[in-house]
């Protein structure tokens, strides 16, 4: 028995080594974690194996580090539990965190988490920021990425090629960058000498810079660039989200049941609009199925699709369209010609507002945020949670002294509690929630807000409140307490009555 138990001991590690050894994701530690110091380039995963996203991002890391092991690029990664240490003096607060080492030197991974995106992001980083274009090359080049931009020019120093260089290096995690002074390259191209020309897997797949080449900017060519970066209308999900919330323009949302037959007919009929108002709005799809809370969140009180909403991103206000009418060319266009020409209010979630406050901290919901957080007469100190955030929670009971400890100054300060999605922010509010909790003070008097960055102890809590607040914190004097001698007089009387 002894002999078999060995057996089966050591044919598992057998299998675990094995499986080591099959995987081309190294594995890093405190010993062996210098090794970021000589490579040119090397992508680090830091993990947790209980964390949900970093077992998701598991299989998609693997087949990338596999790729990108034909490309000499090397992908790691790091055991945060087995190495505490390691990733706490690297600054690692969150699961999975993933950082470009260049030579040693750490940068924020901000690509996609899916394989080929992995791929195709750590690709770019080892190019230079623009790759030298030749006649062979020319045409791989231009459909080497979804979106790529080469400039066409007579010699590599002549105009534009030093501003397309300045460009390049800004955007290189963006896009693909190329340059060519080749004559058989640009004849293969088809352009003049000299010009910027964008390649899509998009819409219009080639347009060249429509303005005098030799004067533009930088900047010129980067507004250019990212205007066509966006399409008229796409599909949208966690891998390019950051696109959309990174313009200024906002979002129009077409939410579609992907198994609807109608699908691509819903699509092709909002395609005109999205055209039409493509330098104001930017226009999506998504999917209804999957993205269900997020249709909750912009308001969309039923599981109904189609539906359309229209998202200020900047001030995160939502203007859905009234789901009892249908999802018509007629009815999206209008609801954005409205929005445009200033007409349309945001409609605001906002839970009932409460019977009664029986706590000190006052129950703000998104009704009452006005009346309540521009009470001029009052500083007001908000914590803005979700009820599911654990962060929250273990603020709770501190919050909730906060409040019982100046609850006899509730005629001048007022700490308050907003269940951040379940209310949305009025129009009047010059910020957006970002993360759970957010805490914010109000001074008495003012509309202005200060963000609280300290930390969350109730010491910390209450010398912000010090520093900040208007009125008085002084604490009202309690009445002296004055015994009531009348029972005890009456008994006096009556036991001399006795006696008598």
């Amino acid at each position: 028995m002894r002999l078999f138990l060995a057996s089966s001991v050591l044919a598992f590690v057998s299998a675990v080594l094995a499986d080591d050894a099959a995987s081309d994701v190294i594995s890093l530690t405190a010993s062996t974690f210098s090794s970021v110091n000589s490579e040119p380039l090397m992508l680090v995963e830091f993990f947790a194996p209980w964390c949900g996203h970093c077992k998701a991002l598991a299989p998609h890391y693997e087949e990338a580090a596999t790729e990108l092991k034909t490309k000499n690029i090397k992908v790691a990664k790091v055991d945060c539990v087995d190495q505490a240490d390691l990733c706490q003096s690297h600054g690692i607060q969150g699961y999975p965190t993933l950082k470009v080492y260049r030579n040693g030197t750490p940068t924020d991974y901000t690509g996609p988490r899916k394989a080929d995106g992995i791929i195709s992001y750590m690709v770019k980083q080892s190019l230079p920021a623009v790759t030298t274009v030749n006649a062979e090359n020319l045409k791989e080049f231009q459909g080497a990425d979804p979106l790529v931009v080469i400039a066409y020019v007579s010699s590599t120093s002549s105009a534009p090629a030093p501003e397309f260089s300045v460009l390049a290096e800004k955007h290189r995690d963006d896009y693909l960058f190329g340059l060519t002074a080749d004559k058989d390259a640009i004849a293969a191209a088809d352009v003049e000498v000299p010009s910027v020309v964008v390649y899509r897997r998009f819409d219009e797949p080639k347009l060249a810079y429509p303005l005098p080449i030799a004067d533009a900017s930088a900047e010129d060519l980067e507004g250019w660039i990212k205007e066509l970066s966006i399409p008229v209308i796409a599909e949208v999900s966690g891998e390019n989200y950051a696109l959309y919330a990174g313009s200024s323009k906002p979002l129009a949302y077409l939410f579609i049941d992907p198994t609807d037959e109608k699908k691509e007919e819903i699509i092709s009929a909002a395609r005109p609009i999205a055209s039409k108002y493509k330098s104001k709005v930017n226009f999506v799809w998504i999917d209804a199925i999957k993205f269900g809370d997020h249709a909750r969140a912009l308001n969309l009180g039923e599981a109904k699709w189609p539906s359309f909403v229209l998202q200020d991103m900047a001030r995160q206000l939502k203007y859905p369209l009234d789901q009892s009418k249908d999802v018509t060319p007629e009815a999206i266009e209008s609801l954005i010609s409205k929005y445009l020409d200033g007409e349309l209010q945001p409609e605001l979630k906002s839970q009932p507002i409460p019977e009664t406050q029986d706590e000190s901290v006052y129950n703000l919901v998104g009704k009452e945020f006005d009346k309540v957080v521009f009470d001029d007469s009052k500083d007001v100190f908000i914590e803005f949670y979700a009820s599911w955030c654990g962060h929250c929670k273990r603020l709770k009971p501190i919050w909730d002294s906060l409040g019982d400890h100046y609850a006899p100054l509730k005629d001048t300060l007022t700490i308050v509690k907003m269940e951040a999605q379940e209310n949305d922010l009025p129009p009047t509010v010059p910020f957006t929630i970002a993360g759970f909790p957010t805490l914010k003070f109000k001074k008495a008097g003012t509309r202005e807000f200060i963000d609280y960055e300290g930390d969350r102890s109730y010491e910390s809590l209450v010398a912000f409140l010090e520093e900040h607040a208007v009125n008085s914190l002084e604490m009202p004097e309690e009445p002296a307490v004055v015994a009531d001698d009348s029972e005890s007089a009456a008994q006096v009387v009556q036991d001399v009555h006795d006696e008598l």
